[in-house]
C-alpha cells in the first residue's frame, strides 16, 4: 500500500522526482519536477503502457543523475477514474510512492472559456500534488487505494445493481408493449409468466398479435437470464452471512446484520463500498459518501446548496434508504431521537432534507460498530435464532 494519505514526508526536492500522470485511452501525458531543474515542468507524451511509463521514469532518473542529483525517491499521482487502481499497485510494487487524487476536489480555472488540454491537466495535477506535499491538506482529497481482493469482491455488489436496473428496464418494456394492446394486469416477474402470457387477451378480446407476442417472448427470455444471474449473486452474498467469517469484511457484514433494520444487501454494500477502506475519522467517511453539506456564503449572499454528491453514489443511496428504515426499526436510537427533535411537526420537505443529516450520522455510527464494535446508542439487536 502507499504511504499515509493524510500526511506526507518532508520532500527533499534535490533527490525527489515528483510526477503527475494524465491518463487517457490514446496516450499518457507526464508532467514532472526533476531535481536538476526544480523551476521547470518537464512534460512529455508517452504510449498508454506501463513499460513506456517505466522508461520515462528511468529517463528522468538518468537526466537527474547526469546533473549530479541522483533520485532516491519518486512520488507519483493521477486522478481516480475509469482506469481503476491497477497502475497505483504496479507503481507501488516498483517502490514508487503513489497518491490517487479525487478528480472533483481539484480546483480548476473558473473562466468561461478556459484553456484545456491533457498537458494543462497534467501540470495542474503536478501543482496540486506539490501543494499537498508542502502540507496543504485542503488543496485536494486523496482516494484510499483499496486492496485488490476487496476491489474484486466489490464487483459482485455493483453487478447486482446493474442487473436489477436491467430487470426494471425489461419489465417496463414488456409493460409498454402490452399497454399498446390495452393489457395492464400482467406481471412478468411471476414464475407463471409464460402460462399467463398465453392466456392474455387484448382490450378487444383478441389474442396478442404474433409479432408483439414474439417480441414479448424474447424479452422474457432475456428477463429470465437476468433473474437467474441475480439469484446466483444473491446466493453467494447470503453465503457470507450463513458461513464462518473468513476475513474482516465477512466479519463486518455478519456483525451489521445483527442490528434490526439492516439486511444482507445493505450490510454488504456498506462493507464492500466503504468499511473495507481506511478513513481517518467520521468526517472523512461522510465526505467519501457525498453526504457533506456544501454551503455558499459570499459577501451578503448565504444559502445552502445541499449535499456534495461528488463521491460514492452507491453508498449514499443505501444510506438514505437506511435512514428511513432506521426510524421504523430503531425508534429508540439516539440518531432517531435527534432527528425527531429537529423535525417535530415540520412538513415533508424539511424531513426529506434532514434525513440526509440522519444518514450521515447513521453511517458514522454503523462504521464504528462494524470496525470498532461500538454499538449505536439506543439500538436494538435482532433476536437470536
Amino acid at each position: 500500500m502507499s504511504k499515509s494519505l493524510n500526511s506526507a514526508e518532508a520532500v527533499q526536492y534535490d533527490t525527489t522526482l515528483v510526477l503527475a500522470i494524465e491518463l487517457s485511452g490514446k496516450s499518457w501525458v507526464l508532467a514532472a519536477q526533476v531535481p536538476d531543474m526544480p523551476k521547470t515542468k518537464a512534460k512529455r507524451t508517452i504510449e498508454p503502457d506501463k513499460l513506456a511509463l517505466q522508461s520515462a521514469i528511468d529517463g528522468y532518473r538518468s537526466r537527474a543523475a547526469a546533473a549530479g542529483c541522483p533520485i532516491d525517491r519518486v512520488v507519483a499521482t493521477y486522478e481516480a477514474g475509469w482506469s481503476g487502481f491497477w497502475l497505483a499497485r504496479w507503481l507501488i510494487a516498483k517502490g514508487i510512492e503513489v497518491h490517487v487524487i479525487q478528480p472533483s476536489s481539484v480546483p480548476v480555472d473558473r473562466r468561461m472559456r478556459r484553456a484545456k488540454s491533457d498537458g494543462i491537466d497534467a501540470e495542474l495535477l503536478l501543482r496540486t500534488l506539490l501543494a499537498w506535499l508542502r502540507g496543504e491538506p485542503r488543496v485536494c482529497s486523496m482516494v484510499p487505494i483499496p486492496d485488490e481482493a476487496d476491489e474484486d469482491a466489490r464487483r459482485c455488489v455493483r453487478e447486482r445493481t446493474e442487473l436489477v436496473s436491467e430487470r426494471v428496464g425489461l419489465t417496463n418494456r414488456i409493460g409498454a408493449v402490452l399497454a399498446t394492446l390495452g393489457i395492464g394486469d400482467y406481471n412478468p416477474l411471476l414464475k407463471s409468466r409464460r402460462r399467463q402470457l398465453a392466456d392474455l387477451r387484448t382490450a378487444l378480446g383478441e389474442p396478442i398479435p404474433p409479432h408483439a407476442l414474439a417480441k414479448i417472448e424474447r424479452l422474457l427470455s432475456r428477463l429470465e437470464l437476468v433473474l437467474d444471474q441475480i439469484a446466483a449473486l444473491e446466493r453467494d452474498r447470503d453465503a457470507v452471512v450463513e458461513g464462518a467469517a473468513s476475513d474482516d469484511a465477512s466479519r463486518m457484514i455478519q456483525q451489521l446484520c445483527t442490528l434490526r433494520g439492516i439486511g444482507v444487501q445493505s450490510a454488504t454494500v456498506l462493507v464492500r463500498e466503504a468499511f473495507v477502506r481506511r478513513f481517518a475519522n467520521g468526517k472523512a467517511l461522510g465526505s467519501y459518501a457525498g453526504l457533506t453539506a456544501t454551503p455558499y456564503s459570499s459577501g451578503g449572499v448565504e444559502r445552502e446548496q445541499g449535499i456534495g454528491k461528488a463521491e460514492n453514489r452507491r453508498l449514499r443511496t443505501v444510506m438514505v434508504e437506511l435512514a428511513w428504515l432506521w426510524q421504523r426499526y430503531q425508534p429508540s436510537s439516539a440518531q432517531v431521537t435527534w432527528f425527531r427533535e429537529r423535525t417535530g411537526s415540520t412538513g415533508r420537505r424539511v424531513r426529506k432534507v434532514m434525513v440526509v443529516a440522519l444518514a450521515r450520522k447513521l453511517l458514522i455510527a454503523l462504521w464504528r460498530f462494524a470496525v470498532h464494535g461500538v454499538v449505536p446508542e439506543g439500538a436494538t439487536m435482532k433476536p437470536a435464532v
